[in-house]
This record gives C-alpha cells, structure tokens and sequence, in this order.
C-alpha cells in the first residue's frame, strides 16, 4: 500500500477528497459510480469551454486542437497498449458500447452472439436489441454466483464456428470482480476466429492495468469519468478488423460531427497523472511501463483496502463477520477491483446507506433492477450497499468505516 506521504500527495491531485461542496466533511466510498476528478482536470475543462474555435479550419488555434486530439487519441492507445486501430469520443461509455455492439452485430448479420449474465445493460441491452431485431439467438452465459465472475471455460460450453459477435465486461460493477478478458478472447478465437469481440471495460478502467496486446479484442470502451476525468464523454477504442466494416459517420470516420477538444484535452491529464505517479512508485523511464507501474500500485493499494474491509483491521471487525452480513461474491478479499457489495439480513440496504451518511460516509445502494438484478436476483437478494474505493482513499477511512458498520450491525 502507499506510505503516507505518497498518499498524501496522490490525495492533493484530486478535488473534493474529504469534503462534499453540498453537504460538508464526508468519506467518498462511491467510486463505483464515479471516481473523484483530478484537479487538473477541472483546469483543462474551464480552458477548453472558452475556446471558440473548431478542428478543421485553416488557423493556428484549430491546428493546435488537432495535434491535441492527435495526442489523446496516441494517450489512449498507450494506456490500452495498443499499437493500432481507431479511437473514439461518444457521448459516454454507453453510448459507445451500443454504438460498437450495433456496428458489429450489423457487420456479422448471421449466427448466434454470446454474452453473459454478469453483465452491465450496456453491453447485455445492446446485444438483446440487435437480436430481435434480425431475429437471432442471444446466449447469456451463466454467470458464476459463488464467486461473482465469467470463466473462459463457461463461454466455451456456448461457443459454435458460426458465433457472430461476442461481448465481455472486465470487472462487474456490483461485485468488482474481473474477468479474463485475454482468456476470453483465446477460447473465442479457437472456435469462432472470426468472431468480433466488444469489451466493456467501466468498471475496471480505474483499478487495473489494462493490456490489449495479449488480447485479442476487437473493442474496449471506458467512461473517463470513473477514471478521474469528468462527466459528458466516453472514450472507445476498435479495431482494425472492427474499422474495416462498414459503419455510420461521414467519409468513414466513426465520431459523429465535432468532438468537444476539452474531453480529449482531460485523457491526456489522466494519463499524465499515471505517468507522475508510475514515476513516484518505480525507477520506470518508458512510458507505458510508467502506466504498468502506476496500474499495479493503485491495483495493490486498493487490494489492502478492500482486505481490510472485509477481513478487519486492528480491533475492528471485517464486514465477513458481523452478524448477517452477506458479501456479493463470497468472503474472499481477492480479486476484487475496488468494489465490495453486501446485505444484511432484515435490514434494507438503503437504510444502511442513510445510516452511513449520517457518519459521512458515502456509500450507495444497488437494487434488484435492470442495472444490478443479474446479480443480486440469482441470489435472493433484493438489494445491497456498494463500498467502493479508489486508490485515493485511506486506510483511515477504512477504520471508519467499519467502526460506523459496528453500529449499524452489531454484534
């Protein structure tokens, strides 16, 4: 985990760590639903709203746009680890995985497309909605509800040579646990090779390196917002394979009219950001090793947070043990990315979460919906509180946190 000095600077790099601008003094525990922004991050926003001018012109202000965008489009390649293919901005992560799933399910017309039931509408909504409309077979596999994840092995059970399209989610949003989205791909690619692979990867953006050289995948899509950029945009890679089909937008490009320069102007903040803090964590000089460096310290850090959650710490006691207490995903700390989701027996989830707030922690809520009910309704649950860290937080705020849950649930 960081020493306290590194976190100390880290937190300084963030806006609104300890103190909500509404409602005063609080402990952000919902980096799921968005993570904290960067302070330079809200600097870059404000500049960019004030320019007037737009790509594509003939003056030095649109050039210098241009080679911004160039430069964030290189960015998020870099932070992907991929040499090639085409980067994208959309209206949000969303947005862009209905956008590929729709390019790709249009593109491959015939045979089934495969997903699975631990994952977000995003990418599950899409998929359901292209097959009813050509009138294909759309197979969900089974999630494992033991341990909250999607193995390689249980897409292979539903795989045929004539599978047209398939998507996977990284990590679940409700159980943070990932899924090996390289082992996907080779199973994919085995028996169907010309499958075309959409990777929905929110969640997992923030917590974890990502590596798209040793997965063979044909899109990836973030939401920078939960990687401590801001709201209005999402971020979407594809591939050349992906590129080469045909898709909507005006002389082959894939982005619909003018992109906002500020939204790419703040990927490059974010990248920057890693690239300071793999300095601080390692003697790395190159690049992406910088962003690999910076990958494993935050994913190390946010593992002993999420072990102390839930094993305890100190005369605390962990999550696992007190009276009632269910952990979406069972009780075993590893892997987690940043996520632990739990109910407890006669108590609604949001009045845990209200009591939470009262102590100003702040947590959230997750109910049986379109959003989450994949995974709680398989388990009987109705509901559950979501924790979710970034590597911003604190051991400290961990303590409190399970203090304040002593109260709520005592023993």
């Amino acid at each position: 985990m960081f020493d306290d000095a590194l976190l100390a600077r880290i937190r300084d790099r963030f806006a609104h760590v300890e103190e909500d601008p509404f409602t005063g003094p609080r402990i952000f525990f919902e980096s799921a639903g968005g993570a904290l922004h960067l302070k330079s991050v809200v600097e870059t926003s404000t500049k960019f709203a004030a320019l007037p001018d737009n790509q594509g012109r003939d003056n030095p202000a649109s050039k210098a746009l241009e080679d911004i965008i160039a430069r964030a489009r290189d960015a998020f390649r870099l932070y992907l680890n991929a040499s090639a293919g085409t980067v994208m901005v959309g209206e949000s992560g969303t947005e862009l995985l209905h956008r590929l799933v729709r390019t790709a399910m249009v593109a491959r017309p015939d045979g089934p497309v495969v997903g699975t039931t631990l994952e977000h509408p995003a990418s599950r909504d899409a998929m359901a909605h292209w097959a009813g409309v050509q009138g294909r077979t759309h197979i969900l596999v089974p999630h494992d509800n033991a341990t909250g994840t999607a193995w390689a092995e249980a897409y292979r059970a539903h795989l045929t040579p004539d599978t047209a399209v398939v998507t996977v989610i990284h990590t679940s949003p409700v159980t943070g646990r990932p899924v090996d989205i390289a082992a996907v791909a080779a199973t994919v690619r085995k028996v169907a090779p010309d499958a075309l692979i959409i990777v929905d990867g929110i969640q997992h953006a923030a917590h974890g390196a990502v590596d798209l050289s040793g997965a063979d995948v044909d899109g990836y899509v973030i939401s920078p917002y939960k990687v401590f950029s801001r709201h209005g945009y999402g971020l979407a890679w594809a591939s050349d394979r992906l590129s080469a089909v045909d898709h909507e937008g005006i002389a082959g490009k894939w982005e619909h009219g003018t992109r906002d320069t500020g939204a790419y102007a703040t990927w490059l903040d974010v990248v920057a950001y890693l690239d300071w803090l793999g300095g601080e964590v390692s003697s790395e000089t190159a690049p992406r090793a910088r962003l690999e460096a910076a990958a494993a310290a935050i994913h190390d850090h946010e593992a002993g947070l999420v072990q102390m959650m839930i094993e305890g710490t100190g005369n605390l006691a962990g999550l696992k043990d007190l009276p009632g207490l269910t952990l979406v995903g069972g009780a075993e700390p590893a892997p987690r990315e940043g996520v632990v989701s739990f109910s407890v027996a006669g108590r609604p989830s949001p009045e845990i979460v209200a009591a939470l707030e009262t102590q100003g922690l702040r947590a959230h809520t997750r109910k049986a919906d379109a959003y989450s009910g994949n995974v709680l309704s398989p388990l009987g649950m109705a509901d559950c509180v979501r924790v979710s860290t970034g590597h911003y937080n604190s051991p400290e705020e961990v303590r409190r946190l399970l203090a304040a849950m002593a109260e709520i649930v005592p023993s």
